[in-house]
This record gives structure tokens, C-alpha cells and sequence, in this order.
């Protein structure tokens, strides 16, 4: 039943395309231009909706700033000096690309030195688990 209904759909629809493409060249012109300009009508109004919320600037979660000691090993690569939990993961980061140990193929993988190895207990870990691991080694 409902193979019938699309086959007399699809019969109304081919004349009306023959007669379209006759007309097409008049009639899409036409249809076109008013388009237009309804678009460049409403194009103004959304811009000035976003320029009346004034954007809200977020505020840093205070566990994430507070000034963390790292451990001796975790030392050895960003320094002695207490920092946040996110400066700590910049720094790790840094040292990874200094010295090109995040894997060629698989990017999301980190390839541990013998620094590293001490913090992660792996050969390989991976960019997800690293900060859980690094989390670890910060008092």
C-alpha cells in the first residue's frame, strides 16, 4: 500500500518537472531575488542579539589553581617550585615535545624516557592517563 502511494507521488512529481524546466529560467530568477533579500534581512538582526548578551567570563575552579609541590621525580622534569595542577600538565607537556616522545602513529600516546618511566610505571601511557598519573606525584 504504501509502495503505491509513493509510485502515484512520483508520477504527480515527473510532469510537474518537465513543465518546470520549460519555465525554470523566468521563474527561479524570480523566485531568487526575493530570497535574497529576506536573508540579508535577517543576517543584521542575529548579529545584534549576539552583540546584546555581553560575554560572561569564566572563572578558574580554585582546585585546579592552587599551588601544588610536585615529587622528586616529577622534579626532575618541570622543576622544584609549587605550582597548579594546570601549569604542571603545560610543563610535562613541553618536556614531551622537547624531546619527541609522543608516538608518530598513534598521537595520543606518549612514549615514556627514563624520566618518565619513574612518574609512569609504563613504557607507554596514554595523553588521558598521563594527567591521572602525573595527579598522582603533586601533594
Amino acid at each position: 500500500m504504501a509502495t503505491a502511494k509513493k509510485a502515484k507521488k512520483a508520477a504527480k512529481k515527473a510532469p510537474a518537472k518537465k513543465a518546470a524546466k520549460k519555465k525554470a529560467p523566468a521563474k527561479k530568477a524570480a523566485k531568487k531575488a526575493p530570497a535574497k533579500k529576506a536573508a540579508k534581512k535577517k543576517a543584521p538582526a542575529k548579529k545584534a542579539a549576539k552583540k546584546k548578551a555581553p560575554a560572561k567570563k569564566r572563572t578558574p575552579n580554585a582546585a585546579f589553581m592552587k599551588a601544588m609541590t610536585p615529587s622528586a621525580a616529577l622534579a626532575a622534569i618541570i622543576g622544584d617550585k609549587a605550582m597548579p595542577r594546570t601549569e604542571v600538565t603545560k610543563k610535562v607537556w613541553e618536556y614531551i615535545k622537547k624531546n619527541g616522545l609522543q608516538d608518530k602513529v598513534k598521537r595520543t600516546m606518549i612514549n615514556a624516557d627514563a624520566k618518565l618511566k619513574e612518574i609512569f610505571n609504563k613504557a607507554q601511557v596514554s595523553m588521558f592517563e598521563m594527567t591521572k598519573l602525573i595527579n598522582s606525584h603533586l601533594k
